[in-house]
């Protein structure tokens, strides 16, 4: 009963004051009522304009964009070549070699007697060559992934022929030297007519979970390309210090975003720490909201992530700059040493290693690398090289070598539409003299 009065008491007293607003509303002088509409009428002018300014920035931003992209495009030195998948010989089927064509071509004018595949994971680019060039004597493949290593000898042990010498061992790529002395020690003092570096990650990793490659299937955080490697990511993450790991999501992940995933990981060391690809990927999409690109927003912070951890486990950049040394040390006169990368990063250390092996100084002038030779470039040289072979458009000449892509070579149109892998490949390729 109680309640019931006091509910008509709220319905009263809520009348009266419905009846006095109005009241006062109407004794209001029209001037008055004028300013409150004049206000409200201002308020809405303000949110139009805002929304008309904000509508005008996406649009300046996509244009700024589209101008960026097309520039990009110009600048690259995009392939001509017509992509064909097994172009050049038959392909294993799970794994598709990225710019095998372009590949085939930088070794078609050489005259192969040895060549050294120092990534040579199940032999597609191998494989092709051996059949490319008859006048072969000499193979090594190097792979650190025994799995690869086992694959990579049932194809080329079916192209084997009896004046061909192949050998396949289980090391990292800087140990090129080692690897030559332990198979083919007369390479040493005549020097090697071919190398290939294909830096990019295998299928076999990729799709084996166990490895801990993947964001999207769940696994150990492993990461390791030698599986007898001590370092995994599971120690980055849980047992190195924080400035550490904020450098590694910072320089080698490319991410923006690395302070705050630092300061989550560090926290999350606190109950127990992450021990698999699922609680990180976990982690990283709890801290990615929905209006920063939904799934693909996280997915693309992920990526960068394992991108950042599988490079400081394996320290990929230091580990490539020096097998870059020592690769272009043991090439023979005329010899070609061929790399394909697949992010900035890599990318970025081939281009400025080839430079200093040449004895250039290197300087940035709006994003563009000028260099400085020791020595007049000879235009003879760039021109003989042009007319003998299509595919090289702009080269570098010092005293030690000639670089015969100072763009990188990038995949084809069609390769980059029936090949996502190759979408970020890029393809530089050094000569010495």
């Amino acid at each position: 009963m109680a309640g019931v009065i006091r509910a008509k008491q709220l319905f009263v007293c809520s009348s009266i004051l419905a009846s006095n607003y109005n009241k006062v509303l109407v004794r209001l002088p029209r001037r008055s009522i004028n300013v409150i509409a004049g206000n409200l009428n201002s308020s809405e002018t303000k949110k139009k304009e805002k929304e008309k300014r904000r509508r005008r920035k996406e649009i300046e931003v996509a244009r700024e964009t589209a101008e960026a992209v097309l520039n990009k495009e110009k600048r690259r030195t995009r392939s001509s070549r017509e992509y064909e998948i097994g172009d050049g010989g038959e392909v294993p089927s799970s794994h598709v070699p990225v710019m095998l064509g372009e590949v085939v071509d930088v070794f078609s004018s050489v005259r192969l007697r040895s060549f050294v595949d120092c990534t040579v994971g199940a032999a597609g680019h191998s494989s092709s060559i051996i059949q490319s060039h008859s006048e072969l004597k000499n193979f090594v493949g190097m792979d650190v992934d025994p799995v690869a290593r086992k694959l990579a000898h049932f194809h080329i042990d079916s192209l084997m022929h009896p004046t061909l010498k192949a050998s396949i061992v289980l090391k990292n790529f800087k140990y090129i030297k080692s690897a030559i002395a332990d198979t083919h020690p007369e390479l040493l003092d005549v020097g090697v007519d071919g190398i290939l570096m294909d830096l990019g990650m295998s299928s076999m990793q990729v799709n084996n979970p166990e490895r801990g490659f993947s964001v999207l299937q769940e696994g150990p955080l492993d990461m390791r390309m030698d599986p007898q490697g001590s370092l995994t990511a599971e120690d980055i993450v849980n047992s190195w210090p924080e400035s550490e790991l904020g450098r590694v999501l910072r320089d080698y992940g490319e991410e923006s975003n690395w302070h705050l995933l630092q300061n989550r990981i560090v926290k999350a060391r606190l109950n127990g720490g992450l021990h698999s690809t699922g609680e990180l990927v976990d982690l990283i999409r709890g801290m990615s909201p929905a209006s920063r690109g939904g799934r693909q927003g996280w997915i693309k912070t992920a990526t960068r992530v394992f991108q950042g951890l599988r490079i400081a486990v394996n320290d990929e950049l230091k580990t490539l700059q020096n097998s870059l040394y020592s690769s272009f040390d043991v090439l023979s006169p005329g010899g070609r040493l061929a790399v394909i990368s697949f992010h900035s990063l890599e990318d970025r250390v081939v281009k400025q290693t080839f430079l200093h092996i040449l004895g250039f100084q290197r300087e940035e002038v709006n994003g563009e690398v000028s260099v400085k030779p020791e020595r007049q470039i000879e235009e003879s040289i760039e021109k003989e090289l042009k007319e003998k072979e299509g595919w090289i458009k702009q080269t570098v000449i010092g005293s030690k070598g000639v670089i015969l892509t100072k763009r990188p070579i990038t995949p084809s149109e069609e390769e980059e539409r029936l090949n996502r892998r190759a979408r970020s490949a890029k393809l530089r390729v050094i000569q010495k003299l």
